[in-house]
């Protein structure tokens, strides 16, 4: 095997490797007389098939078995020899005729272009000064969060009498039959569905018309579907609904008090408010945690100053660029963006692509320094909580993550990230600054010099 350096410029490296025809050859007959002590061919005896025979039936496919090999064996040879850190997979150009170099008759030939890590110090954690903003829930919040469930909770009770009209904030229970152009569709019909009038369970416009409705009415709702809506065949469409109103409900409020509770499933009211206290200082602590991060990110990012993969920010930046024109052909850009040119979209998100792929690198070599470990319990419940989403295909999709290597990378990268997060965190020096809950809460901003 013969490997030349043919280039290496900036993190980018280029190595050409040439294995002779004979070695590829030799290889094969090694391939060839480990399998044929195996084989079972009609018109031999087990063990007894010539060597020819097996070249002759099985040569190609073992030789591309043996190209394949001798190309990951020989990669490798190129990164250990020259003891080099990939900063993603190496690309591997073949010179020549592939199908010459199957049968045996060339030699392999290829080119290897790897972009390496770039080599740099990481700032030490310990130097960092870092404020935590920190708020905590008043007891008017608690009482709010108590009221507002208790809104949720409330009951109706039928209205009765000759003059009952529903009114919004009403309940009504209704039969209803959807037909397009006279014919009735699926899913557009319903039996004692129960439809709390303002509440936008329903398309634009049917809730509406239903207002002023008297019990045991029938009424012919007429609307439009929206254009995105998510049934293609209704999306954009005039429907109408043949209505059956059989009851209107009022609303009865519930009030705050251990009788609540105890329909929650909770002691009494007090239990009830330690609850919600406690759901809202962990809202709080993750609003927190984010804005903490956030600093700490626009710190590593400032403090560090280094060459970039080529490769890695060109895929940082193809990811970020393909959203950002689903989002423009959805016309979902935000408004910062809507008037910019694609060139100034560009150069912005190229330069938040580069930001990522820094604080990446230098998250990723204080955790190697550190001997951040993501272990598989954590993986396997990280997988397992993903799978849950998918409700009765949970199992199917925990499966699919056990067996697929790179899905698994892609759940293992972001708890690597928080336990590294959480070690700088640790190290470094970080003060609790009472802010407003607004301050908390407002969303952040990029640094200067990355766009809007």
């Amino acid at each position: 095997m013969q490997i030349v350096d043919k280039s290496g410029e900036g993190l980018s490296r280029v190595y050409g490797v040439t294995v002779p025809a004979a070695d590829l050859t030799e290889r094969l007959e090694a391939r060839i007389a480990e399998i044929t002590p195996t084989l079972n061919i009609k018109g031999f005896r087990p063990g007894k098939v010539p060597l020819a025979h097996v070249r002759r039936l099985y040569g190609k496919a073992l030789m591309s078995e043996v190209v394949e090999a001798t190309l990951n064996e020989s990669t490798q040879k190129v990164l250990a020899d020259n003891k080099l850190r990939p900063a993603g997979d190496p690309d591997l150009k073949p010179d020549g005729d592939m199908q010459q170099v199957i049968e045996g008759k060339a030699d392999l030939s290829y080119e290897i272009a790897i972009d390496v890590m770039p080599e740099f110090e990481p700032i030490d954690p310990a130097t960092l000064s870092l404020k935590r903003p920190v708020y905590e829930p008043t007891a008017k919040e608690v009482d709010e969060a108590v009221a507002e469930l208790a809104k949720q909770n409330r009951t109706y009770e039928t209205r009765t009498g000759k003059t009952v009209k529903a009114k919004d904030g009403d309940m009504v229970v209704i039969d209803f039959l959807g037909k397009l152009d006279g014919e009735a569709f699926e899913g557009g019909a319903a039996t004692d569905a129960e439809l709390v009038l303002g509440s936008g369970q329903f398309i634009p416009g049917f809730e509406e018309q239903l207002v002023g409705a008297k019990p045991d009415s029938d009424i012919l709702v007429k609307v439009n579907f929206p254009d995105a809506y998510q049934a293609a065949n209704l999306a954009g469409k005039a429907a109408e609904f043949e209505v059956k109103v059989k009851e209107v409900r009022a609303p009865v409020e519930s009030a705050a008090d251990d009788a609540l509770a105890e329909r929650l499933g909770v002691e009494n009211l007090e239990k009830l408010r330690e609850l919600l206290k406690t759901n809202l200082e962990q809202q709080y602590e993750g609003a927190s945690r984010f804005k903490l991060k956030r600093a700490l990110l626009d710190q590593l990012d400032t403090k560090h100053d280094f060459p970039l993969p080529p490769k890695m920010v060109e895929a940082e930046f193809a990811s970020i660029w393909t959203q950002v024109q689903q989002d423009k052909a959805n016309g979902a850009l935000p408004d910062e963006d809507a008037g910019k040119s694609d060139d100034d979209l560009q150069a912005e998100y190229r330069k938040i692509a580069e930001r990522r792929v820094r604080l990446g690198l230098v998250l990723a070599e204080i955790g190697r320094a550190n001997n951040v470990q993501v272990t598989e319990q954590e993986l396997g419940e990280a997988m397992r909580q993903e799978a849950m989403k998918y409700g009765a295909q949970a199992q199917q999709v925990f499966d699919l993550f056990r067996q697929n290597p790179n899905a698994q990378a892609q759940l293992r990268a972001p708890i690597f990230e928080d336990k590294v997060v959480d070690l700088i965190v640790e190290k470094a020096k970080v003060k609790n600054q009472k802010v407003s809950k607004d301050d908390l809460l407002k969303e952040d901003e990029l640094p200067e010099g990355y766009g809007a």
